[in-house]
């Protein structure tokens, strides 16, 4: 069933090319030209070249033919396969059968056949073949009726039973004219077989357009046909049928510079049409699928294919292809123009391949490092690529230096070289770190600081080459030939490689620095406190020697909650909103009615922190009283009810005592609006403890 599945698939893909072809060459063919060459020529007085229009007419219709053969469904192109293939092989038992009369007729002879052993070989070579050609057509007609295909056997007959060569001749004459009356009336029998396709297929087309849109329907059709399958096959013939026109009409080979040359213009030579132009964009896209999937492969083995990612499909080198081509007008050139334009933009498909491979071995290479996977092999893989990445690049961006005149679109290729170099090297920096610490068995200390500053650093780089580039660009814009396309160049450049990296990198320092002045504004707890507490980080499950408490009442590294901090402004236990001192005194300001005098203030403020340690410390009194209370109630048997109530009275006494406190706090400082909003932060400080 598989096996037959694929050699639908194969047949639905392979079927197809021959319509694509026959476009092709539609397109090449300039009809008008053609018609001036004719009226040069000596065919001028020849009836069939002088109606012009006529050819135009027919012209139009080999398109709409060669759309009809595109679009047939797959079991009706099998069909129509297998007429012709039958109408072929009528013509060749003709072929066959003429030349075996033209041959009797050059050796004269008349006679029996067993008495000549030339006229015996003849006729036993022609009715050898006779008989293939009538059982292939039965068979590919799957009819029994064999006799309605062995019309071309009666000039073989005719031999065998002694008739005159003059009455052979016409005898073959009336079997080529009953096949082409057997044809017409087969053609007549189904004449009105196309005209009823296209009506059912109207009449389907406009189901699916009323009941899922023209989207759906499109989509439906580019899967039924397989597209970018059918136009890479057909673009792969038409590359090899020029590489074989090149080799068949050159008696030497040719040498490696003239190879590379030959290559290059080979590609160009079928790139002339948008139909082949089609072709070479699916070309490019399944040839970067290919390396892309291999560097996955190289990577991670069979685990690569598990999680596919959608941007890594070959996507973006095939569009990135096509959209250069159309704003180049590269079809529209010559051949040694198009040659040169097309080793450029294909220079620009290798550096977009070339970050493709990066941003798939960079995540991998720092989980390596990060990891304490001591597989020596993972890591020499790891490790070899990203020096692949980083050398290639340098190298083809020193060959672009050296063989071209440097332009506006060299330039961008070389920067994208430069980045990608440039990201590998920061990317082998941090692994090196990671791996130093892996060595160390101890964690290094700010180390979070220390790849921050590393990040920061090559993307200060990169930032500055892209810099560089747009200055280039404007520059040769304003003080050389102007150009509409190089100008959007320019500005999509502008804005995606300046000033979104520079947006993202002040983002990112205005929320280091926000995260620091959080951690400073929150205290450090103590050796008694950490103690008391005698728990692990909730981020990072380590024990705390070290630690803030946060306002919630929660214990976590500085560290750890600094860089929890970079992704969101909340409590990673409670999720309670986490601000600075500064936040919170801008937040209290507009919602205090009545200032109190300054003595006051400084007075209220130091019972504040008198109450919040002592709160702090009955927390951790109830804290412990509710982990005693677990241990009880784990080491008591279901038999003991009075201990169990006492246990839990002395608990909800202790955790009433502390809300008291607190509530006692949060009255004495703030105005009513904050006084409930605090009152819920200190409520819920005890319950996660307990």
């Amino acid at each position: 069933m598989a096996m037959r599945t694929r050699l639908e698939a194969v047949l639905n893909v392979g079927l197809r090319i021959p319509s694509i072809m026959l476009l092709e060459v539609l397109y090449r063919w300039d009809v008008s030209s053609f018609f001036q060459k004719i009226q040069r020529s000596s065919l001028n007085n020849n009836p069939l070249f002088q109606y012009k229009y006529l050819a135009l007419y027919l012209h139009y219709v080999g398109y709409i033919l060669s759309l009809v053969l595109l679009t047939l469904p797959r079991q009706h192109l099998v069909r129509l396969y297998l007429y012709v293939l039958t109408a072929l092989l009528l013509f060749a038992g003709h072929q066959l059968s003429r030349d075996y009369v033209r041959s009797e007729l050059d050796s004269g002879y008349e006679g029996p056949l067993y008495l000549d052993p030339l006229s015996m070989n003849r006729f036993t070579t022609a009715l050898i073949g006779q008989l293939v050609v009538c059982t292939l057509c039965s068979c590919v007609m799957q009819t029994k009726q064999i006799w309605l295909f062995s019309a071309h056997l009666l000039p073989l007959v005719a031999r065998l039973c002694l008739v005159p060569l003059e009455t052979i001749v016409f005898i073959n004459r009336f079997a080529m004219i009953f096949t082409g009356l057997e044809v017409l009336y087969f053609l007549a029998s189904n004449l009105l077989v196309p005209y009823n396709l296209a009506k059912t297929a109207y009449r389907e087309l406009a189901q699916v357009v009323e009941v899922y849109g023209l989207l759906a329907l499109g989509m439906s059709l580019w899967n039924q046909l397989v597209l970018p399958v059918l136009f890479m096959c057909f673009w792969l013939v038409l590359f090899t049928l020029q590489i074989y026109t090149y080799f068949s009409t050159r008696d030497q080979p040719p040498s490696r510079e003239r190879l590379l040359f030959l290559f290059l213009t080979s590609i160009a030579e079928c790139c002339c049409t948008p139909y082949s132009l089609l072709g070479l964009v699916f070309t490019v896209s399944f040839v970067a699928l290919g390396v892309l999937t291999l560097c996955k492969f190289y990577l991670q083995g069979y685990r690569a294919f598990m999680n596919d990612n959608a941007m890594h499909r070959g996507m973006t080198e095939g569009i990135t292809l096509l959209i250069l081509s159309v704003q180049t007008g590269l079809i529209e050139l010559q051949v040694i123009h198009r040659a040169f334009l097309l080793s450029i933009i294909l220079f620009i498909v290798v550096a977009s391949i070339l970050q493709s491979m990066l941003e798939i071995a960079d995540p991998i290479v720092l989980a390596l490092g990060a990891s304490r996977d001591k597989s020596l092999w993972k890591h020499f893989r790891a490790v070899s690529l990203c020096l692949f990445l980083l050398v290639f690049p340098a190298y083809m961006s020193y060959m672009i230096c050296q063989f071209f005149h440097m332009d506006f679109w060299l330039l961008i290729i070389i920067s994208s070289s430069i980045l990608t170099s440039l990201q590998v090297l920061g990317t082998l920096l941090i692994y090196v770190l990671f791996m130093v610490e892996e060595l160390r068995k101890a964690p290094v200390e700010n180390m979070d600081e220390v790849i921050y500053y590393v990040n920061g650093t090559y993307r200060l780089l990169e930032f500055l080459v892209a810099l560089c580039v747009v200055a280039y660009g404007v520059s040769e814009t304003l003080f050389g030939e102007w150009t509409v396309m190089g100008s959007t160049i320019i500005l999509v450049h502008a804005y995606y490689n300046v000033w979104l990296r520079a947006q993202l990198g002040w983002q990112s320092f205005l929320l280091r620095r926000d995260a620091v002045h959080k951690i400073q504004s929150m205290p450090t707890a103590s050796a008694l406190q950490l103690q008391q507490h005698n728990d692990i980080c909730s981020i990072c499950y380590q024990d705390m020697k070290s630690a803030v408490i946060t306002p919630c009442g929660h214990f976590f590294h500085a560290g750890c909650l600094k860089k929890w901090l970079y992704v969101q402004e909340t409590c990673p236990l409670c999720h309670g909103q986490l601000k600075s001192q500064s936040q919170s005194a801008n937040t209290s300001a507009p919602l205090a009615t009545d200032a109190p005098p300054a003595n006051q203030n400084a007075q209220e403020t130091e019972q504040e922190q008198l109450l919040g340690e002592s709160a702090v410390e009955e927390g951790f009194q109830a804290e412990k009283t509710s982990s005693d209370f677990e241990a009880q109630l784990s080491l008591q048997n279901s038999d003991e009810p009075e201990l169990e109530g006492q246990s839990l009275e002395k608990f909800q006494e202790d955790s009433e005592k502390c809300d008291l406190l607190v509530d006692k706090e949060s009255d004495e400082g703030q105005t009513e609006d904050l006084d409930g909003e605090q009152a819920a932060h200190s409520s819920s400080s005890v319950p996660p403890s307990s």
